[in-house]
């Protein structure tokens, strides 16, 4: 371990818990420890395939020694099993077929060909497979997979233009070829900052963009396994898995279109309460209730809004998780309520690790219930963590995750808003080795039994299925918040993420935004870091473009470790006080528009934060920017990256721009060079964007092109539960002097407003037309009342 790392978990955890992870390593390694000598064995191709069996949505090919079936989801979606294996349980699945689909087979000279409308895949008897468009255009070419042992490796071959994205939580660029990639979900130690792998949560997921096409590819195989983009062979993809069948799935289309598929597959991201796109304040710890009204009441003093407060695991008794310690918060509840009127939720953080205690309620009852994982000799398997030595559930096991999730509903009496899940990787303090159970530890895997290298990168995934469902159960009219550090593939179902214990360095702000980008990319649409970093001091120059930054994130959070200097936002004086609120109060207008966006991503998948390439995946000049992305479909966002910076280059894809501070139209695409006072980053508003804001009550900004059209959309309901709603879409078109604006009401939540704003940009308005009627306007504003059509007439 680098030293300063080792100085820095040392000062977290302290001496006498350093010493105990000697033991905690010790017992971990003899856990893990297989008589006999080591099998080294070689990696075998499979035999050739001898027969085919139609199926009514695909086929099944079989040879000696393999099995591959092959069915059509959709469409342009597939799923390919190849075996012997142990079969997944479908714990990221959520629907079974996405699409009937009509599948026709045929002889060829060398296998088979299987086509559906969408897609045309050949199979080769030597396991080689070609995916084609129906007009023949080759768009992904397989090797034959090989087998070691139970391990699997698979070969892609990639074009030379290829570009590759996803993989979950990453600190690497958001183009991934070129490198090798863990995927074991693992807590790296203190903090981390770039070219650190892996990391808390990985999704087996790919997407590929190339001349003849764009892709995704996602791996239904939970096992550890090395994802090897172009590093060893530049022309090749390996994929090698430690055991399981290789069962994967793969989606042909649209960027949009593909996660589309995917998260039909896997489960789309539920609306989020709308507080939680509010603005979150945390620290390793508010130690009592007294620190908390008084940080409340700082907030409220600097005239900051504040939508969550978190409480990090200071607030148990003795870390005993579902505990309060009732010294420094002896009314939990009437300190949620007092936040609660002020309009500020409470959200508390939960670990997996139960304390060994016998005068431990959830330590008796998960003991008594057999609910804790064990080790191979029927041994409850132990490890070091936060309280000291724990056992850990096993949420693999049904009626564990019904048992654990009984456990919130004290806190939610207590007023508590959401929860926020940590340690769930799942993470143990050793002083050696792998942070985390011994990969021998058993678990209950739906009845069939399993152990912890399929396990693993399940833990967190469960963990949060179990409280989902459990918060479900027990406030049906609410939506759940759950915030979570490791998941695995369908955990957007479920849980938002933030990226971790990052550094507090220039270098792990720039990353962030390669980061964010890349878990939108593969499904997670809700992240953010914490900000100014984790572990560190940052300079008010860092701290406030960090949080310039992520104040166009989905999770807008600040946090930091245990003994860092405080950062609450008036602790950096002016004039970074005044930046900070600036942008807090943007926020705060934005929310509208971000609470569009929340739902647009239940109905689609689609993230909030997106690549520049994002619907212009033919554009490979967008394909390699990492320092720049879109907030939905509106918003383009070029934080300040580098120390001392007062302007940046920024590329503006195709179309007409707005500069959002000063209204100057640009046109794309190409480089720009955009001024970045302090008090400001680029930021640019696509044209012909309706831009929902909480302004005056509502305003919408109109964003004139110079031709054609645009629109714009805004939802609405209560903010929570599951009552009416309503969607208005507002369609703009140009036609020389002339612009239309047309409302088109959805839904049964009534418009909120008596009247509303709306803005002009770039266009000065000589009369308007208000369903028919002359109304006289007066500058680049007017209040309106609800209306079908209106018609502006330009200044000449």
């Amino acid at each position: 371990m680098d030293p300063r790392k080792w100085l820095l978990a040392l000062r977290f955890v302290g001496w006498r818990t350093a010493g105990r992870a000697v033991r905690a390593a010790w017992e971990r390694d003899q856990a893990e420890r297989i008589p006999g000598p080591p099998q080294v064995l070689s990696w075998q191709p499979i035999d050739p395939l001898e027969h085919m069996v139609p199926l009514p949505d695909g086929a099944r090919f079989t040879g000696p020694n393999a099995e591959l079936e092959i069915r059509f989801l959709a469409p342009e979606v597939l799923r390919l099993s190849w075996t012997p294996g142990l079969l997944p349980l479908p714990y990221a699945i959520v629907r079974e077929t996405l699409e009937e689909t009509k599948v026709s087979w045929a002889p060829q000279p060398a296998g088979w060909m299987l086509e559906s409308p969408a897609i045309r895949i050949e199979v080769n008897a030597d396991g080689r497979l070609r995916f084609q468009t129906p007009a023949g255009r080759l768009w992904r070419e397989e090797d034959p997979p090989e087998r070691r042992g139970e391990a699997w490796r698979h070969r892609v071959r990639l074009r030379p233009e290829e570009r590759l994205y996803g993989l979950g939580e990453r600190a690497a660029p958001l183009n991934r070829r070129g490198r090798t990639y863990r995927m074991w979900n693992r807590d790296p130690g203190g903090s981390y900052g770039p070219n650190v792998d892996p990391l808390y949560l990985g999704v087996p997921l790919w997407i590929s963009v190339h001349a003849e096409g764009v892709y995704l590819v996602f791996y239904e195989n939970p096992y550890d396994a090395a994802f090897d983009l172009g590093a060893s062979e530049p022309d090749a993809v390996q994929v090698t898995f430690a055991g399981g069948a290789l069962r994967y799935y793969v989606f042909y289309g649209s960027l949009e279109g593909l996660l589309a598929r995917y998260t039909e597959l896997t489960g789309r991201p539920p609306l989020p309460p709308r507080w939680a796109l509010g603005f979150h304040q945390s620290r390793w710890s508010y130690g009592s209730a007294e620190e908390v009204r008084e940080v409340v009441r700082s907030f409220r003093e600097h005239h900051l809004p504040l939508h969550a407060l978190h409480l990090d695991i200071d607030y148990m008794d003795g870390y005993r998780v579902f505990t309060v310690d009732r010294q420094r918060f002896p009314d939990l509840a009437g300190l949620t309520r007092e936040l609660e009127g002020q309009g500020i939720r409470t959200v508390v953080i939960l670990d997996p690790g139960v304390k060994i205690d016998p005068g431990y309620s959830v330590y008796q009852e998960g003991m008594a219930r057999g609910a804790f994982c064990r080790l191979p000799d029927g041994r409850v398997y132990r490890g070091l963590v936060w309280p000291g030595w724990c056992v850990f559930p096993d949420f693999t096991d049904p009626s564990v995750r019904e048992w654990w999730g009984a456990h919130y509903q004290a806190l939610l009496e207590m007023g508590v808003a959401g929860f926020w899940h940590d340690m769930n990787e799942p993470t143990t303090f050793a002083a050696w080795g792998e942070p985390t159970f011994p990969r021998t530890v058993r678990h209950e895997m739906e009845g069939r039994g399993g152990d912890h290298l399929e396990a693993h990168n399940l833990y967190g995934l469960l963990m949060n299925r179990a409280a989902w469902e459990a918060l479900r159960r027990m406030q049906p009219d609410r939506r759940p918040f759950l915030l979570t550090r490791s998941g695995w593939a369908g955990i957007q179902r479920y849980a938002w993420n933030w990226t971790g214990d990052t550094e507090s360095t220039w270098a792990a702000l720039r990353q962030t935004i390669a980061t964010v980008i890349g878990l939108g990319l593969s499904g997670i649409p809700y992240t953010g870091p914490d900000i100014g970093g984790f572990s560190g001091a940052p300079s008010a120059e860092l701290f406030i473009r960090w949080f310039q930054a992520a104040a166009f994130m989905p999770f807008f959070r600040n946090h930091a470790a245990k003994g860092t200097p405080r950062r609450e936002p008036w602790v950096f004086g002016e004039p970074a006080l005044s930046i900070l609120r600036e942008f807090l109060e943007l926020r705060v207008r934005l929310l509208p528009y971000l609470y569009t966006l929340a739902w647009e991503a239940a109905q689609t998948g689609a993230p909030l934060v997106r690549p520049l390439f994002w619907g212009n995946e033919d554009d490979a000049s967008l394909g390699e920017i990492e320092d720049a992305f879109l907030l939905g479909p509106a918003l383009l966002v070029a934080p300040v990256v580098e120390e001392g910076a007062r302007a940046r280059k920024v590329f503006l894809p195709s179309g007409e721009w707005y500069d959002f501070w000063e209204d100057r139209r640009l046109a794309g695409p190409g480089f720009i060079e955009a001024e970045a006072p302090l008090e400001r980053i680029p930021v640019f508003v696509r044209a012909g964007s309706v831009l929902p804001m909480a302004e005056d009550g509502l305003t919408l900004h109109l964003y004139a092109p110079s031709a054609g059209e645009g629109e714009g959309t805004l939802y609405s309901d209560a903010g929570d539960g599951f009552g009416p709603y309503r969607v208005d879409r507002f369609r703009m078109e140009r036609e020389e002097d002339w612009l239309w604006l047309r409302w088109i009401p959805e839904g049964d939540f009534p418009w909120p407003w008596e009247t509303f704003t709306l803005r002009l940009h770039g266009f000065a308005v000589a009369r308007a037309v208000i369903d028919g009627q002359e109304s006289s306007i007066q500058g680049d504003r007017f209040r309106v009342r609800p209306f079908q059509e209106i018609r502006l007439e330009e200044k000449t």
